[in-house]
């Protein structure tokens, strides 16, 4: 007898989907780093990330029975980001399932379909990381993130400088001494970047500066299969879906991503249109991606040598 739809949807989600979840994540060293510790959220209309912007006023030294202030001023705000949603359809027509018309057949052509989403939802998901924010549907990326104009999550980068990301527009040739300067300015104490991205040809320029007793590797990054060269304490590491001339410096303390709990692609069961021969299923994720402190987090924006 041959396998059912419900079949077909159970064995998709317990054999494909995990590793389709899986291999996602790992296309790029970011998604995998964000998937690490990613927050799952219940709902909500939006996603709230709280900041704190500002210092208490009242606090400093005194002596004795002095009269203290208890003077309140406002400290916190936050982001509000909209939901995004992401899918990738799975469809078998009638033809392929009688051109495949065993069950093993079927569950291999099943399984193939199911990389060709995961492959599409990696792209669009990795690419979404590094949005200009442009394009409403698509999650808020970095390159709206680490800016000094436009609107994210909500507040104008022009209206409060201290959600400014620390951006070098200048900069045209990739040096250490730029590299060295944009780091000094993003990090404070030991609270510094640790994770450097760029494309290959970022990569490749930085490759080119180190003398060869200067190569290292982060061993955590390379066990997950990617070239990558260190820069002070943090892994650098190619990505190319960062548009080019851009170099990231982030500091994934302040970098999360925030998946709907019920929504963290989730399969939705096979079916068949009432106008089409053929069976359809997809996958679904809804989430945002959002920096807490920008000005952790840096760009070399105009790298052109």
């Amino acid at each position: 007898m041959a396998l059912t739809y419900d079949q077909i949807t159970a064995i998709t989600e317990k054999k494909f989907i995990p590793k389709l979840v899986d291999n996602i994540f790992n296309r790029s060293q970011l998604l995998k780093k964000l998937k690490a510790k990613e927050k799952p959220q219940s709902g909500g209309e939006k996603v709230m990330v709280p900041l704190n912007y500002a210092t208490v006023t009242a606090s400093g030294w005194y002596q004795g029975a002095e009269t203290l202030d208890t003077t309140d001023n406002d400290v916190i705000t936050a982001f509000e980001f909209e939901w995004k949603q992401l899918y990738a359809n799975i469809s078998i027509t009638r033809r392929d399932e009688l051109r495949n018309s065993s069950d093993a057949a079927i569950i291999n052509f099943v399984k193939s379909k199911v990389e060709i989403a995961e492959k599409t939802m990696g792209d669009t998901l990795a690419t979404g990381l590094f949005s200009t924010g442009t394009n409403s549907k698509i999650i808020q990326g970095l390159k709206l993130a680490v800016n000094t104009t436009g609107t994210y999550g909500g507040l104008a980068h022009g209206s409060y400088s201290w959600m400014n990301g620390t951006v070098d527009a200048s900069t045209a040739t990739l040096t250490i001494s730029a590299m060295q300067a944009l780091w000094g300015d993003c990090g404070d104490g030991d609270d510094y970047p640790d994770l450097l991205v760029g494309d290959q040809d970022m990569f490749d320029r930085y490759y080119s500066l180190l003398q060869p007793q200067q190569r290292f590797q982060d061993e955590e990054t390379a066990k997950g299969g990617f070239k990558n060269l260190m820069f002070n304490s943090a892994p650098f590491i190619a990505d190319n879906h960062a548009a080019a001339g851009d170099l990231y410096m982030l500091n994934m303390e302040y970098l999360d991503l925030y998946p709907h709990k019920d929504e963290n692609f989730r399969m939705e069961p096979f079916a068949k249109p009432i106008n089409q021969n053929v069976k359809v299923a997809k996958i679904f994720w809804m989430g945002v991606l959002a920096s807490s402190n920008n000005r952790r987090h840096g760009l070399l924006d105009v790298i052109t040598a």
